[in-house]
């Protein structure tokens, strides 16, 4: 097996700014077959498909931020309205990917079990955030949903251009259950991925509250609580509806959206199909 190459912080932030960034072959299938309909095609629909896939989506405003305009505004991170300044055929032409995460992972299965785990994770937090900044009557929901949905990126990235590494984090925390994360990332990578994702956010002209999201102080603030609320359901959930920190969740939701949590449970099961029990002890 080929030895990953290593590299510092400032060493992966200058490659991941250069690296063909893969994206899930269901993506590009339909894409693909969106783009074989040109009455179907529209910039909306592009962006429907587009939300699904943080790697999708970092690579095209990665791609706006390395093309942008000089007078381009820095919260210009709506996909739709991407799509619609830059055209829809351009993007197909500019954008639309060589790679696939399941051809470069092929070798790696296990990295790729985990990479997509963290990805379908990511898509439910951007649809739980997106709902809640609705209720909310967040005028910026869009932000928030994108937030949600690159979370994790730099996990997501580093899950594909250096699995070796990713499992052997993994490995570490399997071995020692009281290992924190960040302990882990620095042991083996040398620094924590929520570093190389503050870096990149500011590279690649991320939305802004990806940035606040690790700055404790704006933790009280309702749009970061809601990504992080929404990160975290989507997080403790894929554990089993009966994780003992969901009631935590729950509580906390309630109070975003001023609720009970009898009535944030009524909601998630009406949207996932399960039964929620407020009475399992907290973590």
């Amino acid at each position: 097996m080929e030895q990953e190459e290593k590299r510092d912080l400032n060493g992966w932030v200058d490659f991941l700014g250069r690296a063909e960034i893969p994206v899930l072959k269901s993506t590009i299938r339909d894409l693909t077959v969106l783009r074989a309909n040109p009455d179907k095609v529209s910039a909306g629909a592009v962006a429907d498909l587009i939300a699904r896939d943080p790697l999708m989506t970092v690579r095209l405003l990665r791609y706006l931020q390395q093309h942008k305009h000089s007078k381009q505004q820095r919260e210009l991170v709506q996909v739709e309205q991407v799509l619609l300044m830059m055209g829809v055929e351009s993007f197909f032409n500019k954008v639309m990917p060589q790679v696939l995460v399941e051809d470069m992972l092929r070798p790696h299965l296990q990295a790729l079990v985990n990479v997509l785990q963290v990805i379908n994770r990511s898509h439910r937090a951007s649809g739980y955030a997106m709902q809640w900044a609705g209720k909310r009557y967040d005028m910026h929901f869009e932000e928030v949903r994108i937030a949600a949905l690159l979370h994790d990126i730099a996990e997501i990235l580093m899950w594909c251009f250096a699995p070796q590494s990713m499992l052997r984090i993994r490995e570490l925390q399997v071995r020692d259950k009281h290992m924190r994360s960040r302990s882990a990332q620095e042991e083996v990578l040398g620094f924590a991925l929520m570093d190389l994702q503050r870096v990149l956010a500011k590279e690649w002209a991320l939305p802004e509250l990806l940035l606040t999201l690790t700055d404790a102080e704006f933790a009280n603030q309702p749009r970061v609580r809601n990504v992080l609320l929404a990160v975290n359901l989507a997080r403790h959930s894929a554990n089993g509806w009966d994780d003992a920190a969901l009631p935590d969740d729950y509580a906390g939701i309630a109070e975003l959206l001023n609720i009970t949590p009898e009535q944030v449970m009524v909601m998630i099961e009406a949207e996932a199909g399960i039964a929620c029990d407020i009475s399992k002890p907290h973590a």
